[in-house]
């Protein structure tokens, strides 16, 4: 065997055997660790805010037992121009790594060359045949494996931002939906408002006429159903502003077609929070986080590989004839070769190295924004069942507030038909019933967003577990 062979065989027994096995990334305990911050965190207790205990579980979109807000929300994860750009920066992740694994296996190439002959001195017809070449570079130092590794931590990021994107987009329906539900029901209280108002001016009215009120009661009850009047407009204007922003998150024309339920969902039972560190190893972006530390940690790895020398393995076949050119003697046709290429980095004017940094740098940057994310997450969660408690307890003081304001007005409105009291009065005790009321459909609405925000903040999705088995054989 010639010696160019058997130097052949043994750089290509050196790159199948040779190349070095790639480190792993650092766990999510580790990067904790690494952050600082966390560590300085006690995860294992309970939540502080509230206890809530018990493994926090999916489906939530199923305990407001609404129809028409499922249907909504599903509709959305088909329709919402967000949700598809989201959708398609997976895509791109997906091929990002098909084109990584692309480097890590040879390239065949087939080349040809022809012509013929018009007379003259015509180059292009000196030689016609073909040529099948193919290159591989071993991979000796990990360095197109850490590319892999590091497109593939990406993809995982993006698909795990998709999941979080989904149940981001899930939660903002369902608050809209309250919304909506809330302005509906905000129209009704200020429509009854001005039915009062219309009936205390055609009191006054009738006050005066019979000699014991006076126009300045009729000008004060006449600017009172204005002011009642007005607000209704604005409490329209809501509601239809709420409908159009619901309608462009399900992809459709801001029409305010969208018809709301008339009355707002029931409360759902208390909601099971798990432990701390539970959460944070289930909510999507958290993983998305912890993701890209692991794509930042083989970028590291990839660059430290490019400091080393590269070989790349070649061989190729040809066939080649001439009608001009007369081919040597001993040449064999067809004709087979193969050989090396070795490329060293001498000195680049510290690129190399600098590329090293930068990439150790973006891996703490990486780490450093899991913790800001993971602290933020923490926050999320502890403000979410502290506001559902006060919330709860707001509830119970503002629906006897009300009572006692209704209690009031009627006393109030039977003492100024006997002329008790004056006109001012009525409409003072009207606007504390009016703004009570608000106030407790605001709190009432503010209960079932924070229940969405603190399912959201769990990291629970909105769309029942996969079958068990499933989960299983994906494993």
């Amino acid at each position: 065997m010639p010696s160019s062979r058997i130097i052949l065989a043994a750089l290509l027994g050196a790159g199948l055997a040779a190349g070095c096995a790639t480190k792993s990334p650092p766990t999510t305990a580790e990067i904790r660790r690494q952050s600082g911050t966390l560590t300085n965190v006690d995860l294992s207790g309970n939540w502080k805010a509230a206890a809530a205990s018990g493994a926090v579980a999916d489906n939530w979109l199923a305990t407001f037992a609404d129809p028409q807000l499922n249907a909504l929300v599903f509709e959305a994860m088909t329709n919402n121009p967000d949700l598809r750009v989201a959708g398609t920066r997976v895509e791109q992740a997906a091929q990002y790594v098909e084109l990584a694994k692309a480097a890590l296996r040879p390239a065949v190439n087939l080349a040809g060359t022809g012509g013929f002959k018009m007379g003259g001195g015509d180059l292009g017809s000196a030689l016609q045949g073909i040529l099948l070449g193919a290159s591989w570079e071993p991979d000796l130092w990990g360095r197109m494996r850490y590319d892999r590794n590091a497109a593939q931590a990406q993809y995982a990021s993006a698909q795990a931002d998709f999941q979080f994107a989904r149940q981001s987009l899930a939660a903002t329906i369902a608050k809209s939906w309250f919304t909506a539900s809330e302005t509906y029901l905000q129209i009704q209280i200020t429509e009854g408002m001005v039915k009062s108002a219309r009936e205390l001016v055609t009191l006054a009215e009738q006050r005066r006429d019979v000699g014991v009120g006076n126009d300045q009661d009729v000008a004060l009850a006449r600017a009172n159903l204005g002011t009642f009047q007005d607000a209704a407009k604005q409490v329209q204007l809501a509601h239809s502003q709420a409908l159009r922003a619901l309608e462009l998150l399900l992809g459709r024309y801001p029409a305010a077609e969208l018809q709301s339920r008339q009355e707002l969902d029931a409360l759902p039972g208390p909601v099971p929070a798990g432990l701390p560190l539970q959460m944070l190893e289930r909510r999507p972006d958290l993983v998305a986080a912890e993701r890209r530390v692991a794509a930042a940690f083989n970028r590291v790895g990839e660059a430290k590989a490019a400091q080393l020398p590269r070989i790349t393995l070649n061989a190729s076949v040809a066939a080649i004839q001439s009608d001009i050119l007369q081919l040597k003697s001993d040449y064999e046709n067809p004709a087979a070769g193969g050989g090396a290429r070795l490329v060293a980095p001498i000195y680049q004017g510290g690129a190399l190295k600098t590329q090293v940094r930068i990439r150790t740098l973006e891996q703490k940057q990486a780490v450093a924004e899991y913790a800001q994310l993971a602290l933020r997450a923490l926050g999320d969660v502890e403000n979410a069942l502290a506001a559902s408690e006060i919330l709860a307890e707001r509830d119970q003081v503002l629906q006897q507030t009300v009572a006692d304001n209704q209690r009031a007005l009627d006393l109030t409105e039977t003492s100024y038909r006997v002329g008790k009291l004056d006109l001012r009065s009525v409409q003072q005790q009207q606007l504390g019933l009016y703004s009570a009321r608000l106030t407790w459909l605001r709190v009432q609405s503010e209960q079932l967003a924070q229940r969405v925000n603190l399912h959201l903040a769990l990291g629970g999705s909105f769309e029942p577990p996969p079958p068990l088995q499933a989960s299983l054989t994906s494993h």
